[in-house]
């Protein structure tokens, strides 16, 4: 058998000058995957935060007094959050502006591996920012609730109008005018007033991430073609590692076979070899038509995978 290895050293050695990836290139993409993973940073720790202000709201609304450790634990993550949000969508603006500078530069892989790396980031910091919004306005639509309920133990009724117009005034004496002074009605206001106090806080931190909120779904929306593609060859590729998994697997148990077949009938390894080439390059075949162009390099990693399951174990007589 010649030494196919050799050959391919020969030719390369004979096909011309080096390739070679300049300096500032590398040093260009590792400064930007730096900036992308202080980004997934920042959103993983927007996202634990968030979860943790979901159970102080729910602790909030259930007690029956205001406590004010876990008001303070409340300000200090939302102060967490803020941080976070404002470092995480400074760098994707940043990124978005060199990548629009680069606007004319033909479409090389370095660039694409930026764009898609910016797209998913850039999705990801919407979601995770409109979780942390959805559990702001449950928690401000629960409080309205348990302030008109108070509201009702003191005799005083309101429409949801005129409770949005008390709010709004950020003057919580509004709902404590001509309340008759009794025990019942004193524990009543105390809760009134700390439902609104919390409740403009919260409008106070809603506004605060609005803009920046707005400025990066624009930017998702924009980009929502480029996302969808990304999810589609995220799901095709799912799909191909799958079957060819499956497809080692079935690989194994005919090597099992055969070698049991081999031990008790030397004379069949050259039909053991047919039946390996066949079953191989219909594999082979099946990948191909699967998938396109741009996956065949993991196309041909698999295959390969599937033929050493034969070629790695020896055959014995």
């Amino acid at each position: 058998m010649k030494d196919r290895l050799a050959q391919l050293k020969e030719k390369s050695d004979a096909g011309g000058d080096d390739i070679e990836v300049p300096v500032e290139s590398e040093a260009f993409m590792d400064d930007f995957f730096a900036q992308i993973e202080d980004i997934r940073s920042s959103i993983d720790k927007i996202d634990e935060s968030v979860t943790e202000i979901k159970k102080l709201y729910s602790t909030i609304l259930s007690a029956p007094t205001s406590d004010q450790k876990t008001q303070d634990d409340v300000e200090a993550l939302t102060n967490e959050i803020k941080k976070s949000a404002n470092n995480a969508r400074n760098k994707l603006k940043s990124i978005e502006r060199q990548l629009e500078s680069n606007a004319d530069e033909r479409a090389s892989a370095d660039l694409r591996i930026r764009k898609s790396q910016h797209a998913i980031l850039a999705k990801k910091f919407v979601e995770v920012m409109t979780k942390y919004n959805e559990a702001q306005v449950d928690f401000r639509d629960k409080s309205k609730g348990r302030i008109a309920r108070q509201l009702e133990i003191t005799g005083k009724t309101t429409t949801d109008e005129e409770l949005d117009e008390m709010l709004e005034g950020g003057n919580s004496a509004v709902f404590t005018a001509g309340i008759m002074d009794s025990k019942i009605n004193q524990q009543a206001l105390n809760e009134i007033e700390a439902r609104h106090k919390d409740i403009m806080r919260l409008e106070s931190s809603i506004k605060e991430l609005h803009d920046m909120f707005v400025d990066i779904a624009m930017l998702v929306e924009n980009q929502g073609g480029m996302i969808d593609r990304i999810e589609s060859n995220m799901d095709q590729s799912v799909g191909f590692v799958e079957r060819a998994v499956a497809d080692t697997k079935k690989a194994a148990k005919y090597q099992q076979e055969a070698r049991r077949v081999i031990h008790g009938r030397p004379q069949d390894t050259s039909a053991l070899s047919l039946l390996s080439f066949h079953y191989i390059s219909g594999t082979k075949r099946h990948i191909h038509d699967q998938f396109n162009q741009k996956n065949m390099t993991t196309a041909f990693f698999f295959t390969v995978s599937l033929q050493s399951v034969f070629l790695t174990c020896p055959i014995t007589n």
